[in-house]
């Protein structure tokens, strides 16, 4: 765009809406570059170019009504609020210190009128946590969805309502087809017939024996399967939001699913009367099968809302 400003032109070329170019591009220019520094002088050392910045808040732009200024379309947003937002999804690490002091902070505090036990409010400050700052293979850090339309204090805690709220509806006992659908993924009958007919003789013993070496987990141990299983959260990634490195996030992870398999087995071993040939052959498939079986454990959604925060 010949003759226009920089920040402006960066403004008019990635927003999703209709713009009429500004009458006084300078001015608006002006405008911008106040936002910036503005914004970069509260929530200093946060270092973000100007240009990233107008182009986030371009793309976030409502919709505009025929005759409408660009000026106009900017008053109402949270403009510093959307430069911070912009620096977390782009995974700045003063920009998600930032936001956790200013804003995660203070999720306890305002999820107080619940009246939720502790640890449920501790589960959903994490997984607010998780879900507004992480960036994972299938999605963008939630983050990115802050328009600037309302303080951004009342948008993390809306967020984190509708966490809690989820977890509450989960928070019933498991019905007994959750651990049937572990079953089923083990082996179709024929493979071995002696071990298809311990699935129909067994199903329960298995069913709770999971369930029961399951529960003696640690709180933290539990946090760390759900978020591996079920947020699909890979190693490095918890390395980074647990601050410890990544072979310590895999030797935790192998520790906790094989204490569950010895636990399993132990409990099993106790309940069944079976041949020792026939019991190695189960235990060698509900090994390999036992990744599937904690996924399914978990479910879609966290159905464990008890459990404590891994110690940071």
């Amino acid at each position: 765009m010949a003759d226009v400003p920089e920040l402006v032109a960066t403004l008019l070329t990635h927003a999703r809406v209709r713009l009429t170019p500004p009458g006084d591009a300078a001015a608006l220019e002006s405008l911008l570059s106040r936002a910036w520094e503005a914004a970069r002088s509260q929530w200093n050392p946060v270092e973000l170019p100007a240009g990233l910045f107008v182009r986030h808040l371009a793309e976030r732009l409502p919709e505009a009504s025929p005759g409408s200024s660009i000026e106009a379309l900017l008053e109402p947003l949270s403009l510093s609020e959307l430069y911070l937002t912009c620096a977390c999804a782009r995974g700045l690490p003063a920009a998600a210190e930032v936001f956790e002091q200013h804003y995660l902070a203070k999720l306890p505090a305002l999820l107080a009128y619940l009246k939720q036990p502790a640890a449920l409010v501790d589960d959903v400050c994490q997984l607010a946590r998780v879900r507004l700052l992480l960036r994972t293979p299938e999605s963008e850090p939630r983050i990115n969805d802050y328009t600037g339309r309302g303080a951004l204090l009342s948008w993390v805690r809306v967020t984190a309502v509708r966490i809690a709220l989820k977890l509450q509806a989960a928070d019933k006992p498991a019905p007994d087809e959750d651990m049937a659908d572990v079953l089923d993924a083990l082996p179709a009958p024929g493979v071995d017939a002696e071990l298809d007919l311990i699935k129909q003789r067994h199903q329960s013993e298995l069913r709770q024996a999971l369930r029961e070496a399951f529960s003696t987990l640690s709180p933290d141990e539990r946090h760390l399967l759900r978020l591996y299983f079920v947020d699909r959260l890979s190693t490095t990634e918890l390395g980074a939001l647990l601050r410890v490195n990544q072979s310590t996030i895999s030797r935790w992870v192998k520790s906790a699913r094989q204490s569950i398999y010895e636990e399993t087995r132990r409990r099993l071993q106790a309940r069944l009367n079976l041949s020792a040939g026939g019991f190695q052959s189960f235990l060698s498939v509900l090994d390999s099968q036992l990744d599937v079986s904690l996924s399914q454990l978990f479910g879609e959604e966290d159905r464990r809302p008890g459990d404590s925060v891994m110690k940071r």
